[in-house]
C-alpha cells in the first residue's frame, strides 16, 4: 500500500523529471581542458560570480557528507544544511516524497540508517541525534547527545548509535531510548565514525588522524595518510596530509579517508604563489583518497587532479568505483565538479596519475554529497540550486531532481568557498571558517593559518603582522595576488565581510570542573597577571600590534574557540595550550604567568579552554 501511494504522489511529475534530465547528453559535456588525462591547461580559469546576492539569515560554511541512499536502491535521503530540512526521494519516481523540516539553526549533516529501515541524522549546531522514518516521513525522536555532533555510525552488533563530536565527546547511544549508552572523551575535532568490526574508527577533522578505538573504549593505534614527495609535484616538494573531509568504510576493510594536503615547503607572497598550473603542478593544498587498515602501512594515494574543495566520497556496493564531490569548483565553469572513477586502479596509481579519472556531465550547480544507489547509479546532491542529480549505469542522461527549496545563493558565501583560478580556496586553509591547523613556510616567515569564526568585525586590522587594514586589503593582497583570484567588486568585498563575519564559532559542551574554571577566569583578569589587559572585550582581544618577546611585532589574536584551534601562536610553536606557557611563550612579556604554580596554570587552561 505504501508504494502504491508513493506512485500515485509521484506519477504527475515523472514526465517532468523524465523531459528535464533528458535534455543533458554525455556527448561535449566534459570540459574543453578536461580530459581523460588530467587537466591539462597551463592556465586555470578564474571562477564567475553572478550578481550580488546575501542572504538575511547566511548559509553555513560547507560541511558535505549529507547523502544517504537506502538499502532498496532507491530512497535517497538528504539533509540540507542550509535550510534545516530533510528531504526524503524516491529516485524512481524522480520525486521528492517527504520534506521534513527542522529547528531553525539545526545545520542537519550526517546520516545513517539502522537494521530497521530508520535514519538517524546528527544535527550539527542543533546538539542533538534525529530519528526518522523515511517511509513515512515522519520525525520519530529527537536525543540531545552533544553540543556540536559531527559523525553517526550505527552498529549492527550492538544495535547502537556512535556519535563522534567536535568537542571529543564520543557517545554511544541505543537505538530506541534516551540515555546514553557510554560516554567517552577523546582530543577534539573529531569527524566521522566506521565500524570496523571489533573496533571503531574515529577520524580527527584537520590533523587526518584515524583513531582505532577498541571495544572497551581505549584507542589502540593511530593511523594517518603518509606524506607525498614527487617529482611531478612541486618539484617533489613534501606534502603533509591535513583535513579529513570524509572518511567512510572500505571495501577491504579499515577506512576510505578523504583529506586534503599541504605543502612544506617555502611559499612566496607574490603574484600566484599560493598556486600552480596544470594538475601536478597545482596549489599549495590538493586532496586524495587514502585506505587506512590497522596494522597496515598505507600507500600513498595520487592526488585528484584540478579538484578544489573536495568533501565527499562514496564507494559503489560492489567496491569497484567511487565518486567525489568537488565543491570549490562550482564557480570555475570549465573544470569538474564530481569525479568518478575505478577505485583500485586509483589507489594502484602514482603521483597525479589520478587524472585517468572520467568525469561525468557536470552537474549545473555546487555539490556537496555523492553517494551510489543501487550497483552503479549515481546521485549527486546540490547545495544550490537544491537538487539530486541522478546518473543511470547504462550511461543515459542523467535525471534531474529539483527539491522545491528557496534559493541559498550568497555571494560572500560563494567567493569563500571557490576555486580562485590557483588551485585553492579561501575554504582550502579555511575549512569550514575555521583553520586547517597548519603552519606554512611562507618568505614573510612561519605563519599558522588564523582562524575566522566568531566574527571579524572590529578586530582591524588582520593577519598576524596587523599589515592588512581590512577585509578589502585582505581580499586584494591574498585572494587576488597570492590566490590568483578575480577582481572583486566594492559589493563583492562587502557582502563576503558580511558573510565571513557570521560564521559562527561551534558550541562547546560544558566544562569538566567548573571550580577550575571560575579559579582560572579569575586569574585571567587578575591586574598582575595581565591576560584580560590585551585580551579584552567580547572577542578577547584589544586588536593591537605588540611584541610579546615571541619574535616580533604580532596582532593580538582574539580567543573565541581557542580549545579547538591548536597549535598556537605565529608559527605554531606552542602544541598544546601549556606549551603556550613555556619555552616558546615569551615569558614575562606576553602577560605576568611565571609566578603561577602547575595548579594555577591548569585551572587558567581550564578557563581558555571555555572560551
Amino acid at each position: 500500500m505504501r508504494y502504491l501511494k508513493r506512485v500515485a504522489r509521484g506519477a504527475l511529475f515523472v514526465a517532468a523529471s523524465l523531459w528535464i534530465g533528458g535534455s543533458w547528453g554525455l556527448a561535449g559535456c566534459l570540459p574543453r581542458e578536461f580530459n581523460d588525462q588530467g587537466f591539462e591547461s597551463s592556465r586555470l580559469p578564474r571562477p564567475i560570480f553572478g550578481p550580488t546576492v546575501t542572504q538575511p539569515s547566511s548559509p553555513p560554511p560547507i560541511s558535505g557528507g549529507t547523502l544517504l541512499v537506502l538499502s532498496d536502491g532507491r530512497t535517497a535521503v538528504a539533509a540540507d544544511s542550509d535550510r534545516d530540512h530533510v528531504w526524503v526521494v524516491d529516485l524512481a519516481l524522480g520525486y521528492p516524497l517527504f520534506d521534513l523540516p527542522l529547528s531553525p539553526g539545526d545545520e542537519p549533516g550526517r546520516l545513517v540508517a539502522d537494521d530497521k529501515g530508520l535514519v538517524h541524522v546528527a544535527l550539527r549546531r542543533g546538539g542533538a541525534v534525529v530519528t526518522i522514518d523515511p517511509m513515512a516521513g515522519t520525525l520519530v525522536a529527537r536525543r540531545p547527545v552533544c553540543p556540536a555532533p559531527r559523525g553517526i555510525a550505527y552498529d549492527g552488533r550492538a544495535d547502537e548509535l556512535h556519535v563522534a563530536c567536535a568537542g571529543g565527546e564520543f557517545v554511544t547511544l541505543p537505538v530506541q531510548g534516551e540515555a546514553p549508552v557510554r560516554t567517552l572523551r577523546f582530543e577534539p575535532d573529531l569527524r566521522d565514525v566506521v565500524v570496523d568490526g571489533d573496533r571503531i574508527l574515529v577520524s580527527r577533522f584537520r590533523s587526518a588522524e584515524l583513531l582505532v578505538v577498541d571495544r572497551a573504549g581505549g584507542i589502540s593505534e593511530r593511523l594517518a595518510p603518509p606524506r607525498l614527495e614527487s617529482p611531478l609535484i612541486h618539484n617533489g616538494s613534501p606534502f603533509v596530509p591535513a583535513v579529513a573531509w570524509r572518511t567512510i568504510a572500505s571495501p577491504a576493510g579499515g577506512a576510505l579517508m578523504l583529506h586534503q594536503r599541504a605543502l612544506t615547503s617555502r611559499i612566496q607572497t607574490t603574484r600566484g604563489g599560493y598556486g600552480g598550473l596544470g594538475a601536478c603542478q597545482g596549489g599549495i593544498v590538493h586532496s586524495a583518497v587514502t585506505q587506512l587498515v590497522q596494522g597496515r602501512p598505507s600507500a600513498v594515494a595520487p592526488l585528484l587532479p584540478a579538484a578544489v574543495l573536495v568533501v565527499d566520497l562514496a564507494v559503489s556496493r560492489d567496491g569497484r568505483e567511487f565518486a567525489v564531490a568537488v565543491a570549490g569548483n562550482a564557480y570555475n565553469r570549465t573544470l569538474p565538479t564530481v569525479y568518478r572513477g575505478n577505485l583500485s586502479a586509483y589507489l594502484a596509481a602514482s603521483d597525479c596519475a589520478a587524472g585517468r579519472l572520467l568525469s561525468p556531465p557536470q552537474p549545473h550547480g555546487q555539490p556537496v554529497a555523492v553517494a551510489f544507489a543501487g550497483e552503479h547509479d549515481l546521485v549527486v546532491q546540490l547545495r544550490e540550486p537544491a537538487a539530486l542529480w541522478r546518473y543511470p549505469s547504462d550511461g543515459n542522461p542523467p535525471q534531474i531532481i529539483t527539491l522545491g527549496a528557496p534559493s541559498r545563493e550568497d555571494t560572500g558565501h560563494a567567493i569563500f568557498h571557490a576555486n580562485s583560478g590557483a588551485g585553492v580556496a579561501c575554504a582550502s586553509c579555511h575549512p569550514e571558517g575555521g583553520d586547517d591547523g597548519r603552519t606554512w613556510d611562507l618568505d614573510l616567515g612561519q605563519r599558522r593559518t588564523q582562524a575566522l569564526r566568531g566574527g571579524l568585525h572590529g578586530t582591524e586590522p588582520f593577519h598576524w603582522s596587523g599589515d592588512m587594514p581590512d577585509i578589502g586589503h585582505l581580499l586584494e593582497q591574498v585572494m587576488g595576488e597570492r590566490m590568483s583570484g578575480p577582481e572583486l567588486t566594492p559589493d563583492q568585498k562587502d557582502v563576503f565581510a558580511r558573510w565571513v563575519d557570521r560564521i559562527p564559532n561551534v558550541p562547546l559542551g560544558a566544562p569538566v570542573d567548573p571550580g577550575a574554571v571560575e579559579r582560572g577566569r579569575q586569574i585571567f583578569e587578575d591586574p598582575a597577571v595581565g591576560c584580560a589587559s590585551c585580551h579584552s572585550g567580547a572577542q578577547h582581544t584589544n586588536s593591537a600590534t605588540v611584541d610579546v618577546g615571541t619574535g616580533e611585532r604580532f596582532q593580538v589574536p582574539a580567543l573565541r574557540g581557542l580549545v579547538l584551534h591548536a597549535p598556537y601562536l605565529h608559527d605554531g610553536c606552542a602544541t598544546t595550550l601549556r606549551d603556550r606557557f613555556g619555552r616558546c611563550g615569551g615569558g614575562d612579556r606576553h602577560g605576568h604567568t611565571s609566578q603561577l604554580s602547575e595548579q594555577q596554570l591548569g585551572d587558567l587552561i581550564s578557563y581558555l579552554e571555555t572560551l
